[in-house]
């Protein structure tokens, strides 16, 4: 891939034959980011798993710094209103699913009741591509609507590995104070580090790094949790 100018500037400023202390590295990433835009910052972390094994969950950052998410949910009945009073964006049953059916996708996360799962199923190749689709292990397929969307309104946010045994999530912003960064990504490392399968061996998180949207990778050091 070629690189642009503003990209070969920031990799200079990376020592690749070091890992950085977790504030140094945001610090780093920070300086580096060179869009006009508020760049993301990313976290990447590298787990020792098998192709058959996956980590999957949900966690609340510690520091908010994305903007109020629009809530869909599939219900009915008296859940209908409770979703509508816990601060839903959108609520409705066969009506959603028809116009979803249709192409229309202006929500951020879908949570269900498990009684409509039936019916959403039916959506699985259209939201489930998109990462949208009510799974019980995010805790968004729930007769709980009024606790699923107030921690999600609090930022709730669903991070999963991908087929390399890699995690990748947002958990800032390059205009954040380092230190509320920092807060995430221990928070998220350490979120992560619990869910080490029993039947793996030697260390679980085998890397770490950060980088802005635009910007270059640079490696932490997995041991600075303090």
């Amino acid at each position: 891939m070629k690189r642009g100018k503003n990209y070969k500037q920031a990799v200079e400023k990376v020592d690749k034959t070091k890992v950085y202390a977790y504030l140094d590295a945001i610090k780093l990433v920070k300086e580096m980011a060179f869009a006009k835009f508020d760049e993301t910052v990313e976290l990447s972390v590298k787990l020792n798993l098998k192709k058959s094994q996956t980590v999957r969950d949900t966690t609340v950052l510690p520091e908010q710094f994305s903007g109020e998410k629009k809530v869909l949910v599939f219900a009915k009945g008296a859940k209908v209103e409770e979703a509508k009073e816990a601060g839903a964006a959108y609520v409705g049953d066969d009506d959603l699913i028809e116009k979803i059916k249709g192409g229309w996708l202006d929500f951020d996360v879908a949570v269900a009741t498990p009684d409509m799962m039936k019916d959403v199923g039916r959506l699985g190749p259209i939201l489930g591509r998109r990462g949208l689709m009510p799974n019980p292990k995010t805790q968004t397929v729930t007769f709980d609507i009024k606790g699923a969307l107030a921690e999600l309104k609090k930022g709730r946010v669903e991070y999963r590995s991908d087929k390399t045994g890699v995690v990748h999530l947002a958990i800032g912003k390059v205009s954040m104070d380092p230190d509320k960064v920092r807060e995430n990504v221990v928070h998220v490392v350490s979120e992560i580090t619990k869910k080490k399968p029993s039947e793996v061996k030697g260390d679980f998180v085998k890397s770490v790094s950060l980088s802005s949207t635009m910007g270059p990778g640079v490696r932490v050091d997995i041991k600075d949790q303090l």
